[in-house]
């Protein structure tokens, strides 16, 4: 099957490449670094972590494991791969000069030869469900050891996946840990192939979410200088299908609130136009993010058309509804806004975090609403509650502080990989 396997990946690779490539017609970032799709590129210092996460989600969610490798092991180089170009930017921005960024080849030998060659890492943490049968199968016959932190598995996924199960058995059983969100889903991994002995639940790196001191004052900073005394609201991480309720609730809100201010976060920056275009046909009064007055007198919506902002709004906001959640997207990052005080609104979709769901649902840090009618009726109801806005953050913050400690658990299973830190 592993034969196979590779030979339909060769047959795919020139529709993936011309899919990158199709894809820098509206996000530059996906043409300028196309050769590390081949495992090609400049090369990143040996002997270095190295750190995959996929997309924006997922980078946001390994940021504490990365600051926990780096606090614990300050002479190594670190090395951040994703697949998204928005997953690349967000790494840029979060990490800076601290680390070396690239985007993970295509699952081919050859490519995956190279990148391994070309960075030497000394070990690999694989972030939520990324198996890649050739990846893993370089990384054994190399020596890396590799750990699959955050390891989450839907229903629909395990069931796509025992199509698979002997090629992915083989590849599983090469991963020194899988470190498993939760019960279900250590029980997934397990059915597909994972060997139980290495796998072990050890909680949701999301829990562990650093929020800067600086990333909230200026939130608080951009809200006095721009909004004062306004009511604001944001809907982060929104899709096609969503804004258009969002904007209906918006109107249902500044029915009762004339000076409500709707900060508008679409999930990915290719509709940023299509979104802006909404607006313009929608008669709004509205202003992008990266052309904005400081102030936003008159303003009905900001199109939050930037990377990386999204947590200093929220921590800005009255009010945040998660997107992905009201199309069967499977959910966002609920514990962004729950981690900077801000009550948070969903819709019914969320399974890509569904544990994080049930834990602020059955402990009332969360309102969840079945359509977009019924999240208007919420954001009315909220604005018009504070107290009820006060127990939702409270109650969010709970459950945020009782999950904390899965960096703690996975660092502790990663120091046997590592040898003494290379001397500076």
């Amino acid at each position: 099957m592993s034969a196979l396997y590779s030979l339909l990946v060769y047959l795919a690779a020139p529709f993936a490449l011309l899919y990158f490539l199709w894809r820098s017609l509206r996000e530059p970032t996906y043409r300028d670094a196309l050769v590390e799709r081949l495992g090609l590129g400049a090369a990143a210092p040996s002997g270095g972590v190295w750190v995959h996460a996929v997309s924006v989600g997922e980078v946001r969610a390994a940021l504490p494991l990365v600051n926990a490798l780096r606090v614990r092991h300050p002479d190594r180089p670190l090395l951040m791969t994703t697949t998204t170009a928005g997953g690349r930017e967000v790494a840029i921005q979060a990490l800076g000069h601290r680390a070396t960024v690239r985007y993970l080849p295509l699952d081919l030998p050859g490519a995956v030869g190279r990148f391994l060659d070309r960075h030497q890492p000394v070990a690999g943490v694989i972030v939520e469900t990324e198996i890649w049968p050739n990846l893993f199968r370089a990384c054994a016959s190399r020596g890396v050891p590799l750990l699959i932190a955050n390891a989450r598995m839907s229903e629909g996924s395990e069931r796509s996946y025992r199509r698979l199960q002997p090629l992915l058995r083989r590849s599983l059983e090469s991963v020194l840990m899988i470190a498993a969100q939760s019960e279900e889903d250590a029980a997934r991994f397990v059915r597909i192939g994972a060997p139980p002995e290495r796998t072990r639940v050890v909680g949701n790196l999301k829990f562990d979410i650093e929020v800067e001191q600086g990333m909230i004052l200026a939130g608080r900073a951009w809200r006095a200088a721009g909004a004062p005394g306004r009511a604001v609201w944001v809907a982060g991480s929104t899709h096609a299908g969503e804004e258009s309720e969002v904007l209906r609730a918006h109107r249902s809100l500044l029915a009762q609130r004339p000076d409500a201010l709707l900060v508008l976060a679409p999930r990915h920056p290719a509709r940023f136009e299509e979104v802006a275009a909404l607006l313009s046909t929608g008669g709004w009064r509205w202003q992008r993010k990266s052309g904005a007055a400081s102030s936003l007198g008159g303003v009905e919506v900001l199109l939050l058309d930037t990377l990386g902002e999204l947590v200093r709004f929220y921590a800005a906001a009255d009010l945040a509804f998660v997107g992905g959640s009201l199309v069967p997207i499977g959910g966002h990052n609920l514990l962004e806004p729950v981690a900077v005080g801000c009550p948070t609104v969903t819709g019914p979709h969320n399974f890509h975090s569904a544990q994080v769901y049930t834990e602020l649902s059955v402990a009332g840090g969360l309102t969840s609403v079945g359509d977009g009618q019924a999240l208007g009726e919420a954001v009315v109801r909220l604005f018009g509650n504070s107290d009820e806005r006060a127990a939702l953050s409270a109650a969010g913050m709970r459950v945020l502080d009782a999950n904390r400690g899965a960096v703690a658990r996975l660092m502790g299973i990663l120091r046997p990989v590592f040898k003494p830190d290379p001397e500076t």
